[in-house]
This record gives structure tokens, sequence and C-alpha cells, in this order.
């Protein structure tokens, strides 16, 4: 499952930005035959997640670079008038609410109401002759605003991504008023450069707002999409989530649909018989991933591939497992076995020899595997002496579940065959103490002991791209035929897209 966090923080922080492509990807007729891994994202997530829109506007406004605005006009008695408004600047900024709406057309409607924004800078004004232009005098200015922003965007593919474009952009002013060196008292000389201006001001400030807006969209996107990268990879193991499909927009929810083909070195898993199906999905959670068992089963054999199924238990670890019981057999044969050297003196290793095949069943996640087990005794100015080695066929259902920012892997059901035995303490290997007793090691504390192993480095590895940040409410892993739904509602870290916004605006 240690993709399945990967995938959740990416995903989370791409819907966040909710962007439009400019042009389409080709995926055939049965684009779902080649889905591994789908998120659908419910309207109470969107709701949620467009309260950080906010900050996203507000970071537009105050970083849009208005550029100069002149003009000139001829006036009656005055002749011609020219102006110039410059070192233009944001100040003040509120937002009164945020709305969004998923529309049946693949169309998210954002709508921003009442935008107060209050414009500084400075107005130059003069004459200007026929044969020259003379601007003598200059005024600090301040322009009160309100404004309604409307976003109309769409989900598409451009190169087998997401992609942004918030260009189709609209703002409605409510109020746009000039104040001249702070005197709010209407004049002729304020109502002069008001009447002026107001039309240009109004298409610079939509211009440039919505210019910053895609800005900041593209940069967003494409911080989200590193991110996403380092999500899916680690080391020589990555995970291809480019899409499979266009992205699916209903009035109730938006779904991605995404390979899921596992990248090692220089091989690539394939896969071409999806069972996905979007009824496989509910509506009643804010978020679901899907995944399946091809991206599941080849995550293992990468990680078999790339030697990480090894466990090595030494010293309290190892005291604890071969203690489980504290019975005359069990102490006799935990004699035998290690001839009354101490477990800080030994190491057992425990490792797979061939690749997992996993099964995806209502009971849960079927492993079946061939597993080595080897104890060896650390004896001073020598050569480790291997006390016990023994193969064994494993197949273990498992049980997944996450609390307290920890996956967890129960074993439920399990049973073993023993390939190769060899011990020291038991050349023929038929001392029904030391057969008993290892047979029971194994499956009441060894299978155990290696799923937990399991569980806490799939978290460790999880927090470390950053899972923990999040606010994750009563998540489920279902298990079915063939596939696994994540379903959860969950809380959005407002700090991390301040942090973003703050470092990079």
């Amino acid at each position: 499952m240690c993709w399945t966090g990967r995938m959740m923080l990416g995903t989370f922080m791409i819907l966040l930005v909710l962007v439009h492509a400019a042009a389409a990807c080709e995926f055939g007729p049965f684009p779902y035959r080649a889905t591994g891994i789908v998120c659908r994202m419910t309207k109470p997530a969107a709701l949620l997640l467009n309260r950080e829109t906010a900050q996203v506007i507000q970071a537009a406004f105050r970083n849009a670079k208005f550029p100069n605005i002149t003009g000139e006009r001829s006036m009656r008695l005055l002749g011609r008038v020219a102006y110039g408004l410059t070192n233009i600047q944001v100040n003040d900024l509120s937002i009164e609410r945020s709305e969004v709406e998923l529309k049946e057309d693949s169309t998210i409607h954002i709508s921003i109401k009442n935008v107060t924004a209050l414009f500084k800078g400075t107005l130059t004004y003069g004459y200007a002759g026929a044969w020259f232009l003379q601007l003598f005098h200059s005024v600090d200015f301040e322009i009160e605003s309100s404004i309604d922003l409307q976003l109309n965007i769409k989900l598409m593919c451009q190169k087998d991504q997401v992609v942004p474009d918030a260009s189709d952009c609209y703002l409605t002013f409510h109020k746009l008023t000039l104040h001249l060196q702070g005197d709010k008292q209407p004049g002729w000389l304020k109502q002069l450069f008001t009447d002026f201006i107001s039309f240009t001001l109004k298409l610079v400030l939509k211009r440039e707002v919505c210019k910053e807006i895609n800005a900041v969209a593209q940069m967003l996107t494409n911080f989200i999409l590193d991110l996403a990268a380092n999500f899916v990879r680690d080391k020589d193991i990555i995970v291809d989530i480019s899409l499979a499909s266009d992205p699916v927009i209903k009035a109730s929810y938006i779904e991605s649909h995404h390979k899921g083909l596992v990248l090692y070195k220089n091989s690539s898993s394939t896969l071409s018989d999806s069972v996905f199906s979007p009824s496989l999905l509910t509506e009643s959670r804010m978020l679901y991933f899907w995944l399946s068992e091809h991206s599941l089963s080849s995550l293992a054999s990468a990680a078999f591939l790339d030697g990480r199924l090894v466990l090595n238990l030494r010293g309290k670890k190892l005291q604890e497992l071969f203690e489980m019981e504290d019975t005359e057999v069990q102490r006799k044969a935990v004699q035998m076995v290690f001839q009354g050297t101490s477990y800080n003196d030994s190491v057992a290793k425990v490792w797979s020899l061939s690749q997992p095949q996993m099964s995806l069943q209502p009971e849960g996640t079927v492993v079946r595997s061939l597993v080595a087990m080897e104890i060896s005794i650390l004896l001073a100015g020598e050569e480790p002496l291997v006390a016990l080695y023994m193969e064994k066929e494993i197949m273990v259902t498992i049980q997944a579940t996450y609390a307290e920012k920890k996956l967890i892997l129960q074993p439920v059901d399990s049973s073993i065959e023993i390939k190769v035995f060899k011990c020291i303490a038991d050349p023929s290997g038929k001392d029904p103490s030391i057969q008993s007793f290892l047979q029971n090691l194994i499956l009441v504390a060894g299978i155990p002991e290696v799923t937990s192993s399991i569980g806490s480095a799939l978290t460790s590895l999880m927090n470390s791209k950053g899972l923990d940040l999040f606010d994750i409410i009563n998540p489920e892993i279902i298990t079915r035929k063939g596939y696994v739904i994540v379903q959860l509602d969950f809380g959005f870290p407002s700090h991390l897209l301040l942090n973003f916004l703050e470092k990079n605006l």
C-alpha cells in the first residue's frame, strides 16, 4: 500500500488547482482497459478545497504587475488633456465568499464574490500642445473597487498529464471610485479623470489579474507535478501516473484515470485488461482511490527485484520472537537451536526467494511466496555459524487499515509448507520438539512480525513523502476480487499552500 499515500497527496494538490488543458490526448476506443489507478473527488471535497481558492486569488491580485496607464483626450476650453497612472499597487484585499459548481458539460465553475481591493499609485496630468507635451502636476491616488470574479475551468489531458489554463476569466466591477490625494469629496479634477480612465483601468485590471491567476495556476501545477513525481518514485521504483483517459467531471464528482504501471530500471509492467468501471465507486465519501491488482502486484515484484523484501532481527527483537511463550518445550527448542548463545550474539534473517504472487479478494490481500529463514550465531574471530536454515512456501491473507497516521497490515489467515530444513541441533529434521516449535513460531509470531515490519517501513516511506501532514478522517481500505478501494474524508493543510505561495510569489 505504500503508493496509496503518495498518490493521495499528489492528487489532493492537483485537484486543488482545478485546471484545463489546451489539447486532448489520444487514448483509443477502450481507455479503461489500461487503467491501473483511479482518483475520484466528490462534491464535498471540491467545496472544501474551494476554501483554498481564496488564497490563490489573493496571491494573484497582490502579485499582478500593473503597467503604467496613459491616455489623452480633448476637452472643451482646456484643449487636450494627457494623463498617466504609475506605480499601481494593490492594498487591503479581501474576499467575501467563493463558490464552486461542477457542470455536466465537463466544466468547473468558480465564482468569487465581492473582491474588495484598494489600488494605490500616482496620477500625473497636464495639457498637450500640438508640438509638445507638458505634464506639470502629480498627485497620489486611491481607487476603491468591488469586483466579482468568474472562472470557468475544464479538466482535460495534454501530453498524458493534467495541465492548467485558467484564461476563461471574467471580472465584473460593481464599484470603481477614484480618490485624489486622499480627498474623498467629489471635485472637477476627480470627476474629469474618473471619466477618462475608468474604462481603460477596468480593461487593464481584468487583463493583468486574469493573467496572474493563470500564471499562479501554472506555477502551482508545475510544483504539484514535481511533488507527485516524487511521491510515486523511490530510487529505481517508479509508478507511471500519466493519464489513461480524459478526466471526467460530473455534477457530483471529478474523476481521473491513471496508467499505474510500475517502472523498474529498464523494465515496465503492462496492463490491458483492467476491471475498472465507474460504477465500482460511490459518492458517499470525499475521496476515493481505486488500485488494480496488477499495480500492487507489480510493486511487490519491483520491491523483490530491488532486494527490499529482507528482514534482519537480533537482540531484543529476536528474543521477543523466540520467547513468545514460556514452556518447557519452547525453552528446550531455543536452547538447542541457539546452542546456549545469547540473542545479542545471534541474528535471524528472513527474505523472499521468489517474486510474491498477490491476489486481491474480499477477504483481503492473499500473498504467496517462497521464503527463507536463516539463524546465524556470531562467534568472536570466526565466521558466522549457520545454526538453522529453512525454506518454506507461505500463503497469508492480509487485511490493511490506516489509523493514527500508521499503515497496519494484519494477517488473518496463513499456512506454511516447509520445503528445505537444515539445523545443526536436528540434522535429521525429525526432532518433534524442534519441528513443532518452529512451525508454531512461524505461524504465531514470525508472519505477524514480518507483516508488522513491512507496515512500519511503508508508513515511514509514506510519511517521508508528506502523508502525515494531512488530516485523514475515517479511512477505509476495501479489497475486492482484482482491486482495492481506499475511501476517506480529509482536512486540507492550508499551511502547505501558504508556504508555497510565500516562497514563490
